[in-house]
């Protein structure tokens, strides 16, 4: 059965995306000084004994003739979350083998590591890739969430590659998953069974990001996609003018989506959990912070207007997290709540648990979210924050604390409130032209890397705000970006996350406008859909995060 395409599809598959003139041509690669991790060193290096301290590589066109290559066989993960651009990466990848060499071969691990394990896989012909050109989703082989850290698992994955005769894996995923990649190169290295490893950056989520890297990809994507809902909820609004908007939006770790969608649209009211922490915030501060907006706006007759809220919001007010760690603490495999019956016992059981402190914070919840924050917990044993309707908790309090001002006369307008979370509305949008471009060119790297015989590196494109032509190739090494971090109780080497820096000219920007966008003088911006054909400056424009960053803003 012929699969049914919309004209959009149609079109996107014959997209050619822009690569960096350092992968068109003749290359040479250029190592540049020994490295060594962000934190830790002694322990990293003592860990990754067989890939500590590599250099940073860099592509460059070169006057001389590339010999002929001899054809290799890859094999490639998607890890993880899904994120638009994924398919492109696997397209540069194949596209770059069979430039190197026809005789070249692609597998796919299908549903993520795990087919790595277990031996499921499947060739990528040219026929299969050109059906997933330019698209979003990771449904050309699937992706999981399985760990790659025991032994067995990767002497499973020695036997499959030497079955397939596969010299390299690439592993396209985010800082947990490259941390594996890490893992796994470096056990490879240490046996000596030429298998290289190689890892592509991928999270919409924007926290894989460091001085080499400068986003990860999906990121651009996914803000666009929640942007332009936001701008349309935002002309509603302002059409309506009846209707206070809370909008939660992914980002468990960190505020970057949060952050890039406010300054794309310009909302009334964006909260960044980093600043919450810094300034030690409590639930009833954010909570009177967004009355005062609403009770002046209402003085002009503007009742309505927008928050941004990132879904990793309540892990960061201190008060918060202390009681949630109180409870991923007490209901650790907790036979005795599991076998109490009714909601009210559950919370009778836990009241009595809690120090005094978090048994205040607890009984002044709705019983709504308190409930969502005794639920199942995740596989670490940690409460499923993405659970928890962060934006209904802030919309009952701010109301409650309305609702108390209006009665000793000190508030005299109407509130109505709506929520919405955005978050796989954009995990698998059709990627933009910048993540189409960046995903094909790191695929692309990738195959560079692996033609140098290069392992444990990172595929890496950089000067991201000139065009596609002036970027620039490259290789990282993931222990350059390694740290210990304690994780269920143990250090383990991680990668290190990227929070939203306070003192970066992204949030600068943010809080130096925040007050104007908040005021009577509505200031919303409407960004509107992704744009794929037109003028470059409205096709191909990069996030306003990394343009403030670059300081083309």
């Amino acid at each position: 059965m012929t699969m049914q395409k919309s004209p959009l599809q149609i079109a996107r598959q014959s997209y050619q995306p822009k690569m960096p003139r350092a992968l068109r041509g003749n290359l040479r690669l250029t190592e540049g000084n020994k490295t060594q991790s962000v934190a830790d060193q002694d322990d990293i290096q003592k860990l990754f004994p067989n890939t500590y301290g590599m250099p940073v590589i860099t592509l460059e066109t070169a006057a001389e003739v590339n010999t002929p290559k001899d054809a290799i066989n890859v094999g490639v993960i998607l890890s993880g979350g899904q994120a638009p651009g994924g398919h492109n990466v696997i397209c540069g990848l194949f596209d770059g083998l069979k430039t190197m060499n026809k005789d070249s071969k692609l597998y796919g691990f299908l549903g993520g590591p795990s087919g790595l394990i277990d031996g499921k896989y499947e060739e990528l012909t040219a026929d299969i890739i050109d059906e997933y050109r330019n698209t979003g989703g990771f449904d050309i082989i699937g992706s999981g969430r399985t760990k790659l850290e025991e032994t067995w698992q990767f002497d499973n994955g020695i036997e499959i590659c030497n079955h397939l005769n596969i010299k390299a894996i690439v592993i396209i995923g985010g800082d947990d998953s490259n941390t594996n990649a890490c893992v796994l190169a470096e056990y490879y290295k240490q046996k000596g069974c030429g298998i290289q490893v190689i890892g592509c950056p991928k999270t919409i989520d924007g926290d894989l990001k460091n001085a080499m890297i400068e986003t990860s990809f999906g990121f651009d994507t996914a803000c666009k996609v929640y942007s332009e809902l936001i701008g349309n909820i935002q002309r509603d609004a302002n059409s309506a003018k009846k209707y206070w908007h809370f909008i939660r939006l992914m980002g468990r770790s960190a505020s970057h989506i949060a952050l890039e969608c406010a300054l794309q649209s310009q909302p009334n009211i964006c909260l960044i959990s980093e600043e919450v922490e810094a300034k030690k915030m409590t639930l009833n501060d954010i909570v009177e912070d967004i009355v005062k907006v609403i009770v002046e706006r209402s003085k002009a007759g503007m009742n309505f207007g927008t928050v941004l809220i990132p879904e990793g919001l309540i892990e960061f007010i201190p008060a918060m997290r202390v009681l949630i760690q109180e409870l991923n603490d007490l209901l650790a495999d907790n036979a005795e709540f599991a076998g109490l019956e009714g909601d009210d016992a559950k919370r009778e059981y836990i009241k009595e648990k809690l120090t005094p402190a978090s048994c205040e914070l607890y009984r002044s919840l709705p019983k709504a979210i308190a409930k969502q924050l005794t639920m199942d917990r995740d596989p670490h044993g940690n409460v499923q924050v993405s659970l928890i309707e962060t934006e209904k908790l802030l919309i009952e309090m701010v109301s409650k604390k309305l609702a108390q001002l209006k009665a000793n006369g000190l508030y005299s307008g109407k509130f109505s409130a709506q929520h919405h979370f955005f978050g796989y509305e954009g995990r698998c949008a059709t990627p933009s032209n910048f993540d189409a471009d960046y995903c094909y060119s790191l695929g692309q790297t990738a195959v560079q890397l692996i033609a140098a015989g290069k392992t444990g590196y990172m595929s890496v494109v950089r000067n991201l705000t000139e065009p596609a032509e002036d970027w620039q190739a490259g290789g990282v090494p993931i222990t350059m970006m390694m740290n210990m971090e304690r994780r269920n109780g143990k250090l383990k080497p991680v990668i290190q996350k990227a929070l939203v820096d306070l003192n970066g000219a992204p949030f600068k920007y943010f809080e130096k406008h925040r007050a104007a966008w908040a005021d009577v003088n509505t200031s919303y911006i409407y960004p509107g859909p992704i744009q794929y054909y037109g003028p470059s400056e409205v096709c191909d424009q990069p996030t306003k995060t990394l343009l403030l960053e670059h300081g083309k803003m």
